[in-house]
């Protein structure tokens, strides 16, 4: 399965400009979805590192959805343009608990 985690319009219209497939749509990545993951599942989005440190303890991917966000956009909503504008990628990380 392939998650996109936001609540955020602007990052639910450029992953569809971007042709992005997923699963499932979810605004809030929750223990028990957590705890139901499995090896093979993937998880995009920007979540915490502890988070994102239990989704690889599963054997999910994880793919954050990066930005180059200069200052002035710092809590703002952001378009898909907005996005674009600020190089939206997505990166997979490999995130461990030390």
């Amino acid at each position: 399965m392939i998650y996109f985690i936001s609540r955020h319009a602007g990052a639910v219209a450029w992953a569809a400009e971007q042709g992005l497939q997923v699963d499932e749509l979810i605004s809030h990545l929750d223990a028990a979805r957590i705890e139901r993951l499995q090896q093979g599942d993937t998880i995009i989005g920007t979540l915490p590192v502890h988070l994102a440190a239990e989704v690889c303890a599963r054997g999910a991917r994880y793919l954050h959805l990066t930005l180059d966000l200069p200052p002035e956009l710092r809590g703002k909503e952001l378009t898909a343009a907005d996005m674009s504008a600020c190089h939206a990628r997505l990166q997979e990380y490999r995130v461990s608990e030390a």
